[in-house]
């Protein structure tokens, strides 16, 4: 089989290395140009930044629109019956028979249809299915990974159609392990089985990470299906993070997805990541960046096209056999699956989304410095998947491949373009139009330069109405509030949107631009740090 792993750093020859730094190349001479421009003239510089407001005018609300439509997509599928939509799509003929012509949704009466009509060679019949969860754990308390086990007993989904792994660490420590034993003890008797598979220390060429370990443990769990008697291709496997709570419904919807996609081996599936688990308790900068997480992965889930993995996702055993798991070499593993698989099956790979959440943690240290710094540094782990241009540039358009370059060209486009803006955008977006007038002395006698702040002023006002969409979204995506804390802490709710501009320059921005910054000085992030999980009595 072709080797899709990223090369090793010794590997990497000077064409591989000018990839990696493309992405910080790029993003600091988009935020140095208007500087430079304001040098020449002014009036380019005005024009600039101008054209750059009007771009992210329109981009904002579209990006709103979407993300009151994911909304409200995300609550109708949140309310819909999958189990009854699961038995339906394995006995069409029974569910036309009693229900003639009144199946609704429209979507659903249409996989039926397809189903009914599809070559009995590749219809994958619900008995069939088996979930595979690996839960990855490095040296989290009981107390953030029980909840998770419990999560899954709570789903509508057949137990013992489960095999649950808690891929744990030997670097987490011996009270690691003794917390595995006691999870085994305590819900092994539920599902077909729960096991903890140690991820041993030290493996020659793999990074500290989450890769390594969810890698060893599908091997494991690879095995023991195998052993089971298990069909791959059959087999749906899900990676979750110690904190992830699915949503009761989400493996029944997602065994959905799967039986209906007509091609479910070249497919990834794609769950929408809330971070609401904890949302009451964290500081209020890390609510809001939580709150736009959130938003961002359910706007991501109407854009099948941007769609990438992202934390907790699903393939088949058979997919991921094809691409020898995950990758050990990188941080970032689950964005960087996307590329394995698509490049494993020559561009034939799609992201489906799965309008069911699954619950996730929003950061929350011991003190409200180390939360800070923790948030800091997850955001920066995320935003070292610019790391993946390189892979993409070299794998796509300097090895020999099979992939149609027309769609390469499209998604190379929009990988490069997602992380130009995700550090450029909120920095010239805040302070961009008064760029001219403080660094060029000329600006202070043109109209334009001088008009510019006002104008950016105006349209950051109409902006606003994408704020308190915002802001009405984020109450009704609130969990109930904790009995601990008043009605005062709902004020609170509202007024943390004030943190907005600090959050996005440094959490955003800077984030991004030291992580590409690293990547241009070849000062690679070789370790997952994990971020601290506290729970808050």
């Amino acid at each position: 089989m072709r080797s899709f792993e990223i090369p090793l750093v010794s590997e990497r020859g000077k064409l591989y290395r000018f990839f990696e730094a493309v992405p910080g190349l790029l993003s600091w001479s988009v935020l140095l140009l208007p500087v430079v421009l304001s040098f020449l003239n002014p009036l380019w510089a005005a024009y600039f930044i101008l054209a750059y407001l009007l771009v992210w005018f329109i981009k904002a609300f579209v990006l709103n629109l979407r993300m009151f439509q994911g909304y409200k997509l995300l609550n109708q599928h949140m309310a819909y019956d999958w189990k009854m939509f699961l038995n339906q799509l394995n006995d069409p003929d029974s569910a036309f028979a009693k229900y003639e012509e009144g199946i609704a949704p429209a979507w659903h009466r249409k996989n039926l249809i397809r189903q009914k009509t599809r070559d009995s060679k590749t219809i994958i019949k619900l008995d069939d299915i088996y979930q595979v969860v690996i839960i990855a754990v490095y040296n989290e308390t009981i107390e953030v990974v029980e909840p998770t086990i419990q999560s899954l007993q709570k789903t509508e989904y057949d137990p013992k159609k489960m095999i649950i792994v808690i891929a744990y660490e030997e670097r987490g420590g011996p009270d690691v392990k003794k917390m595995v034993s006691l999870l085994e003890s305590r819900y092994g008797d539920y599902f077909y089985s729960l096991k903890g598979v140690m991820h041993p220390k030290d493996i020659p060429n793999e990074v500290i990470g989450k890769g390594g370990n969810i890698t060893f443990a599908g091997r494991w769990a690879d095995k023991y299906i195998e052993k089971e008697g298990i069909s791959p291709k059959t087999t749906i496997v899900t990676t979750l993070d110690s904190d992830n709570r699915p949503h009761p419904m989400y493996f029944a919807a997602l065994s959905y997805a799967y039986i209906a996609c007509p091609d479910p081996i070249h497919a990834s599936f794609q769950p929408i990541s809330i971070f609401t688990n904890n949302i009451w308790d964290v500081p209020a900068p890390m609510r809001v960046i939580a709150t736009g997480n959130s938003f961002w992965n359910i706007v991501l889930a109407m854009r099948p096209h941007m769609l990438r993995n992202f934390a907790s996702h699903s393939q088949s055993m058979q997919t991921l056999q094809d691409t020898n798991f995950w990758s050990v070499r990188t941080i970032v593993e689950d964005g960087h699956q996307f590329w394995r698989t698509y490049f494993r099956y020559d561009g034939n790979h799609d992201v489906h989304p799965i309008m069911v959440p699954i619950y996730q943690d929003a950061v929350l240290s011991h003190t409200y410095t180390k939360t800070l710094k923790a948030q800091f540094i997850q955001v920066r782990r995320w935003a070292w998947g610019a790391s993946d241009v390189a892979y993409v540039l070299y794998t796509g358009w300097v090895k020999k491949n099979k992939v149609p370059k027309v769609d390469l060209l499209f998604k190379t486009s929009r990988l490069v373009e997602g992380h130009l803006s995700w550090a450029t955008a909120p920095l010239l977006l805040l302070i961009g139009a008064f760029i001219p007038l403080y660094t060029s002395p000329e600006a202070s006698t043109s109209y334009v330069a001088n008009q510019l702040p006002i104008v950016a002023s105006n349209i950051q006002r109409i902006a606003m109405i994408g704020l308190f969409i915002s802001i009405y979204l984020s109450i009704r995506l609130l969990p109930p509030k904790p009995p601990k804390y008043g009605n005062r802490r709902r004020i609170y709710m509202l007024l943390q949107w004030i943190y907005i501009p600090i959050t996005t320059i440094i959490y955003s921005s800077f984030a991004a631009l030291y992580s590409q910054t690293r990547l241009i000085l070849g000062r690679y992030l070789g370790k997952f740090d994990v971020t601290e999980k506290v729970v808050k009595k």
